[in-house]
Formats: structure tokens, sequence, C-alpha cells
């Protein structure tokens, strides 16, 4: 089995240019029903990982998903961690910040919304808007988005080191064609025609620019301790495939454990069996 783990990261320091690397990549799986098999055996063990994170409440799981306009991060969101429990997962989106938000420091509306101890949370669009809209858009100068990489990388390390919170930042990488084909699918299908607005095709404009700013976020902003990986997702699929196995590693490599039990399970058994009557206990245990 591949290691995207491996294949599919942004080794710290690397300059990066997205010409480079294929979105349209999709393994060793030439379909979604080769690959299915694989992706459910990942749901079911990040469903026991969770699990196993709530009970610890020592370790945290911040996921970060970016990409352009029909990329699939929604998509992600709902396919890879469908089978997680909401009371210990929460998705959070960045839209356009609010007057309040801009009257604070671009990090003051992200930093109350990551993980707790125990808990995992999905950015679906994150404080990388801040270097990626900000700059493309020219919203605030070069002298203050330049900033922002350094700034980013040290909010990364400090939640990091103070609060053992594992990030995980995903780039979904799709050609400007497969973009067009899903704007496509949006207008014949009533069931996504929500999901236009007047932007997608304006936003296409600036491609190139925003190929550029998603470079030099990888390059600047891949660190030791919170990578980027870029992800090919013209095949949702394979986008499905290689994030869930990603996340499945990273949290195996956790080394969680159950927390020991915090009362005396010898008297707790003696009242079960105290509740349950004679006989009872006996007969239970035979079902």
């Amino acid at each position: 089995m591949p290691d995207y783990q491996k294949k599919l990261a942004v080794k710290p320091g690397r300059k990066i240019r997205l010409q480079h690397f294929d979105p349209g990549y999709h393994g060793k799986h030439q379909s979604r029903k080769s690959a299915l098999p694989e992706i459910e055996e990942n749901r079911q063990k990040m469903d026991e990982l969770q699990y196993l994170m709530y009970a610890e409440n020592k370790h945290s799981l911040l996921i970060v998903l970016q990409g352009l306009d029909a990329g699939g991060k929604d998509g992600v969101v709902r396919h890879v961690f469908t089978g997680l429990n909401p009371e210990g997962c929460m998705a959070v989106n960045f839209k356009e910040p609010t007057p309040k938000e801009l009257a604070h420091d671009f990090l003051w509306r992200v930093h109350p919304h990551v993980p707790a101890k125990g808990s995992v949370v999905i950015f679906n669009r994150s404080h990388y808007e801040d270097v990626l809209v900000a700059r493309v858009h020219g919203l605030v100068p070069k002298k203050v988005w330049s900033k922002r990489y350094d700034e980013i990388n040290d909010f990364e390390r400090l939640i990091t080191t103070e609060n053992n919170t594992t990030i995980l930042k995903f780039f979904l990488h799709i050609s400007k064609e497969e973009q067009l084909a899903r704007f496509k699918k949006r207008l014949d299908d009533s069931a996504r025609q929500w999901k236009i607005s007047e932007s997608d095709y304006k936003e296409r404009e600036y491609w190139d620019d925003y190929t550029k700013a998603f470079e030099d976020v990888l390059t600047k902003t891949s660190t030791d301790h919170a990578l980027w990986f870029i992800v090919p997702s013209n095949h949702k699929w394979f986008r499905d495939l290689a994030i869930s196995q990603i996340i499945v590693r990273e949290m195996e490599a956790m080394g969680m454990q159950f927390p020991k039990p915090t009362v005396n399970l010898a008297e707790i058994r003696r009242k079960y069996h105290e509740a349950a009557g004679p006989g009872k206990a006996n007969r239970h245990k035979k079902r």
C-alpha cells in the first residue's frame, strides 16, 4: 500500500511549484470501487481512534483544508469525517471577516476555535485566507500580509507545544479544467445549483495569482510541527483515500491509551452483583 503520508508531504524548506504536481494522480487504484474498501477501513479506524482520543483527553487534532473553488473541501468534511462522533468533532468555516473581527489582529478570530484536548476540529478554509484572498485581492498591503507567514508559523507552534495539538494541513490540488467541469455539474444538477455564486467565474480570472499565493504558503509554512500535504484531487475518491490514510497514521503515531478506571472495580462489581440478586449475574454471563 503506498504511503501517502510520505509521498504527499511538503518537506519543510522545499520550494514548491504546483506545475510539478499532477492533480490527476490516483495511486494504484483505477476507480472509486477499487479504492472504497481502503477508504471504509480508514473511516472505521478514524472512528475508533477518535473515541480513544476523547477518552484519553491528552491529544487533539486540527485538520486544515484549503483549495480553490470546487476543490472539494465540503466533500472531504462530508465523506471522510462522516463516521466521527459529533460530540468530539467540529467543523469551522472561516468566511469574510466581520467588522468586529477586522478590528483585531487576523488570528484573533481563529484561536477560540482550535481543538481542546480530546477533540478534532476541521477548518474548512482557515487562517490561511489572510495570505491568500487578502493577498490576491490586495485587501491589505504587501508589508502586512508578507509578515503573516511567520506569525502563522508561531501560532501553530504555540498550539502544538502548549496544547499537544497535531496539525495536518491539506491543499486540495485540482486542475483548471477539472474546476470548470465541476462548475458545469453544478449548473446541470438541481441538487448542486445552490452552490453557484457570482464569484465562481470571477475568481477564475485570478487562477495564476492564487497559484502563486498557494505556492508561497506551501513553501513558507510547511514546518516540522505542522506539515502541508499536496493532495491530488481531480479524483474525489483518491482525495478521500489519501486524506483518510494520512489522518489514521498520524493518530496511530500518537501512542494513545485508554485511561485507567478512577473507581474501585472490585467494589463496583460487588455492588453490581448485589443489585442483580442471587443467580441473575450468572444468567447474564451465559447470554
